[in-house]
């Protein structure tokens, strides 16, 4: 997946204190920690209902902690990573169904490989995102998922 891509899902460059190019400097860019305004902008490409939304931000940081964040503006770099971990997913599954509302219903639909939960509930745990990767490759190149 393109660095550039990871960004777009996460709401562009202002999500980061610097410039952000490369692969090297996402993972700078993470350390720093991002903009709040990344993690609603990830959840939003998923769930335009408000509530969903806040749901799934609640995974990546918890409601108590979000509101602190959002006084200070910044995620810590574990929480930029997760919210970064979706983005990644988000943009996988664009590239893979080439259209963000189908893209949309795969990872909110529950999957059998997954013991019925969706794709992106599953990938906001590290290990749950590497399977969700697999599958995506595995529908990219035709193989049963």
């Amino acid at each position: 997946m393109q660095v550039q891509d990871i960004i777009a899902v996460m709401g562009g460059r202002s999500a980061f204190k610097g410039p952000v190019s490369t692969p090297l400097d996402l993972v700078r860019g993470l350390g720093e920690g991002i903009r709040v305004e990344a993690l609603d902008h990830v959840a939003g490409h998923v769930y335009p209902d408000p509530g969903a939304r806040r749901t799934l931000m609640a995974r990546v940081v918890p409601e108590g902690t979000l509101k602190r964040r959002l006084r200070e503006g910044r995620l810590t770099p574990a929480e930029s990573e997760r919210t970064a971990r979706l983005a990644n997913i988000i943009a996988q599954a664009e590239y893979v169904w080439r259209d963000t509302d189908d893209a949309r219903a795969w990872l909110i639909t529950p999957h059998p490989a997954l013991n019925d939960r969706p794709p992106i509930d599953v990938a906001v745990e590290d290990f749950g995102a590497r399977h969700v990767e697999y599958l995506l490759e595995a529908i990219l190149h035709g193989l049963p998922a």
